[in-house]
């Protein structure tokens, strides 16, 4: 059993477009998937509509783990995502996050908080977009 990371989900996910979104979904979160955002819960379709969505305006980017931690079924890190949306215009959200594992490494649940670091206004939502 190979247990992800966010490194690889968000790669896979936003800048790997050649990979089909379900088949990168599959691959790193479970079936009973879980997702709170900035307060917010998503089931894993409610999930896979942000990804399609974010898909739609996101070009390229790249993620940068600043901490990380495992112990056992748990798993926290702070990251920064840094976008380019189609139109042009870069931004950089900072998370926190805070996961659970299901028994085959993949991610069961997700807890973040996510910050707009620099960018429009109008990124602020990018972390619960549809």
């Amino acid at each position: 059993m190979t247990t992800t990371d966010i490194t690889r989900a968000i790669t896979d996910l936003l800048f790997t477009p050649d990979l089909p979104l379900d088949r990168a979904v599959d691959r790193h979160f479970a079936p009973g998937y879980r997702q709170r955002t900035d307060g917010v819960w998503s089931d894993r379709a409610g999930f896979v509509q942000h990804m399609e969505r974010l898909r739609e305006v996101v070009v390229s980017g790249q993620i940068e783990v600043h901490d990380e931690f495992r112990d056992g079924d748990r798993y926290a890190d702070r990251h920064t995502v840094t976008v380019v949306r189609a139109d042009g215009h870069t931004s950089r959200h900072e998370v926190y996050l805070f996961a659970r594992f299901a028994p085959d490494g993949r991610f069961e649940t997700v807890q973040e908080t996510t910050l707009l670091v620099s960018g429009d206004e109008g990124d602020r939502d990018l972390g619960s977009i549809r």
